[in-house]
């Protein structure tokens, strides 16, 4: 039973044309544009490109990550949410298939952007530096993930895609994914790090560029603390929905 609505979960994702959109088509776009246009004639260009490369990362992950919320808004007004409560499918075994779902489908930005990168925009790294960029990006987005389910259970259908947006271009801009969080004024740097986007790229910028703003650890117990967070808010919520049935 949970094998099979997974494996419904993953097709409904990648049958819809929004999701080619914002998840995989905007996040190559504003990197080719940003890569070739807009920081075309910067210093160190080489370098420039490789942390606009982890920001469109981040970017299309992020916009995979809300869409797990936006499923979940669409099934609690439509009553199917409601009707798989009288399955054997668990809740536990429902929001799961959502998050899971959510951090697969960010999978092709981390492979597609980076591909352009590499072949059209001289982007190299070692192993190393690859490994802790995608490892670092796809599990930094479980928060998101979260945070995506727990909008979508609060939100209506019909609001869910402007909360959804307002909410992205939100955390993208003071997460650092739209302009560098050094060019930002120091308030605007201190409200930054409320936002996990930030932390997520400052967990792995120490692999395109010598310039760190935070530490590893602290970059890493911070998305941890919101995961934990998140979660618990998520399970809450849902076992309140559960029990009006």
């Amino acid at each position: 039973m949970k094998l099979s609505y997974f494996a419904i979960e993953i097709r409904r994702v990648f049958r819809a044309p929004r999701f080619l959109l914002f998840v995989l088509g905007l996040p190559v776009i504003m990197f080719l544009l940003q890569a070739n246009v807009f920081t075309k004639d910067t210093p160190d260009h080489a370098a420039v490109v490789a942390v606009v490369m982890v920001s469109m990362m981040t970017w299309g992950t992020f916009s995979a990550a809300m869409t797990s919320g936006t499923r979940l808004a669409v099934e609690r007004a439509s009553g199917w949410q409601r009707q798989l409560r009288l399955t054997p499918l668990s809740g536990a075994g429902y929001l799961g298939g959502k998050a899971v779902s959510g951090m697969l489908v960010g999978l092709p930005a981390l492979i597609l952007v980076p591909l352009i990168g590499v072949l059209f925009q001289g982007v190299h790294l070692d192993a190393a530096g690859w490994l802790r960029i995608v490892a670092g990006i796809w599990l930094g987005t479980i928060p998101l993930v979260l945070l995506g389910l727990l909008i979508g259970q609060f939100v209506t259908q019909e609001s869910m895609q402007p909360v959804n947006m307002l909410l992205m271009l939100a955390m993208g801009f003071l997460g650092g994914l739209w302009i560098p969080i050094e060019a930002m004024p120091g308030w605007m740097h201190d409200v930054a790090q409320i936002t996990p986007t930030y932390w997520i790229v400052q967990l792995v910028r120490p692999a395109v560029t010598n310039t760190m703003l935070v530490g590893f650890p602290a970059a890493l117990g911070v998305l941890a603390a919101w995961t934990v967070v998140l979660g618990a808010l998520v399970i809450r919520r849902y076992r309140k929905d559960s029990a009006r049935v």
